[in-house]
């Protein structure tokens, strides 16, 4: 099968790709404008360019897409909601629009986020049908980007497959998200070239973590499984604090550190419950076989020696 995967450079782009290859698939990468040279096979645009999306789609002819291009920082969201909406909303709606016109039969996955739930009472866990309260541009711009692949999947027929996912780790993230941010302090403190005092913002958020390994499988699942005009969580069902995952990253490195709050890395508004329900995923014969623990220690790479220990 021709897919195009946009986003490809991105996180879950370069694990995507890997894995549809290693299953036979012919990959079609879309990279973003800022990736321009790094990988000349590749095609490059800005989703929120609607002119260069149909012109890309109309070149490949997909006969599916995977769409991970859009913009990923939750917290980053609030600086510039108008770009995150041109991106994360427009963007859909331009990919949509030029399927229809070259390729109306292609299958789309359209990759949105947990995020769209909201707080998540302690304790619950969010189906497909909890209600949607977004609490950040990020978050309104994933459940609007729903909405209209809802409304093209009900006006024209396309098979768009709309996928959930939850907070997911590995190798590769950008070191601005939580872990990844967590792992650079504990390396640089394991080699000794700063203090031995870890840096953090909120750490008693409960979210619902994954490897990045089994989130691909579970696109893989629904792109040829899902059932068109449907949504599907991606995720554990469990939830865990962050203070959990850096203690246990503290672990796996062997470093001491003193843990303190800075202010600047707490987020405008922040949800203190986020788990899902992954039942309607695993119906479908998706189940993960990675632990969270396999993703910090993809994250934390190669150990340090620890040259830094609290007294």
């Amino acid at each position: 099968m021709r897919i195009l995967v946009t986003g490809a450079d991105g996180f879950v782009g370069r694990h995507m790709c890997g894995a549809l290859r290693a299953a036979g698939d012919e990959v079609v990468e879309a990279h973003g404008p800022r990736g321009e040279g790094i990988n000349s096979t590749a095609l490059h645009f800005d989703v929120a360019d609607e002119a260069a999306v149909r012109e890309a789609v109309a070149e490949v002819k997909p006969e599916a897409v995977i769409h991970l291009a859009g913009f990923s920082s939750v917290a980053k969201s609030h600086q510039n909601p108008s770009r995150v909406f041109a991106v994360n909303t427009l963007g859909v709606v331009h990919l949509l629009t030029a399927l229809r016109e070259s390729a109306p039969k292609a299958r789309v996955l359209l990759v949105g986020s947990g995020e769209v739930y909201g707080p998540v009472r302690e304790g619950t866990r969010a189906t497909e049908s909890h209600p949607q309260v977004p609490l950040s541009p990020y978050a309104a711009s994933k459940t609007a980007a729903e909405l209209a692949g809802e409304q093209f999947h009900r006006s024209y027929g396309m098979e768009v497959v709309q996928a959930r996912p939850f907070n997911h780790l590995g190798a590769g993230q950008d070191p601005t998200f939580v872990v990844p941010s967590f792992a650079a302090q504990i390396r640089a403190i394991a080699l000794g070239t700063v203090d031995p005092v870890l840096r953090t913002g909120n750490l008693d958020a409960i979210r619902d973590f994954s490897h990045v390994k089994d989130v691909v499988e579970a696109y893989r699942v629904l792109l040829t499984q899902g059932v068109p005009g449907q949504s599907y969580n991606i995720c554990s069902g469990e939830g865990r604090t962050i203070r959990s995952l850096l203690e246990e990253m503290l672990v796996l490195a062997g470093v001491d550190a003193r843990i303190e709050l800075d202010p600047a890395r707490l987020r405008p508004s922040d949800i203190p419950s986020l788990v899902g329900a992954p039942d309607k995923l695993r119906a479908l014969g998706w189940h993960p076989t990675h632990t969270v623990a396999d993703a910090l220690r993809d994250v934390l790479g190669p150990k340090a020696p620890r040259v830094a220990r609290l007294g």
